[in-house]
């Protein structure tokens, strides 16, 4: 069943390169969650919408640099991860830092309420506070919905490393939600 899935994205890729608009929307809705959680884990909310776009837009412009198809999540998951880390640079230069309270903004939903962002804020720099090994897979795994092995597919990791990562990571986020009073 996944190898046919696997097959799928794969296909979307080949037609992607040949400039087909509906392989690219595709290609978009299966791993855009992946691309927001890891600009998530890098640069918060207030800047993972911009990655997210910014990713597509320059992956969609280079698949001719690609040479196996079966290799664009991780192509994909580097280009999001090289993305944050070009925003978190140009904030450092910049004179203006951000608040932790500012992480998170109120998304379009008109069913969010202030209290919801307020929580998803909190949470979101209380799971930023763990080491990096943790915090991206820790999001991928609750904000992009992603299984171990599928995120181990899409960052290069093997399964065994994803599966220490997500339960170190929840083992360092339980206390610290507890000593932040959050649920």
């Amino acid at each position: 069943m996944a190898g046919d899935r696997d097959a799928q994205w794969t296909e979307q890729v080949a037609l992607a390169r040949r400039g087909d608009p509906a392989a690219c929307e595709a290609l978009y809705a299966r791993f855009a969650r992946t691309v927001h959680a890891i600009a998530l884990a890098h640069v918060g909310a207030q800047h993972a919408d911009d990655v997210t776009q910014e990713v597509f837009s320059s992956v969609f412009a280079s698949l001719g640099s690609l040479r196996d198809s079966a290799a664009f999540p991780a192509f994909l998951c580097t280009a999001a991860r090289n993305a944050a880390r070009d925003v978190l640079r140009a904030r450092s230069r910049a004179p203006k830092t951000v608040p932790a309270d500012e992480l998170c903004e109120p998304g379009p939903s008109p069913a969010a309420t202030a209290e919801q962002t307020e929580l998803a804020a909190k949470v979101l720099a209380t799971i930023r506070r763990l080491p990096d090994a943790y915090h991206e897979t820790l999001l991928l795994r609750l904000v992009g919905g992603l299984s171990g092995p599928e995120i181990a597919a899409r960052v290069g990791m093997t399964h065994g490393s994803v599966r220490v990562n997500l339960t170190r990571g929840m083992q360092l986020l339980r206390p610290l939600l507890q000593e932040a009073g959050l649920p």
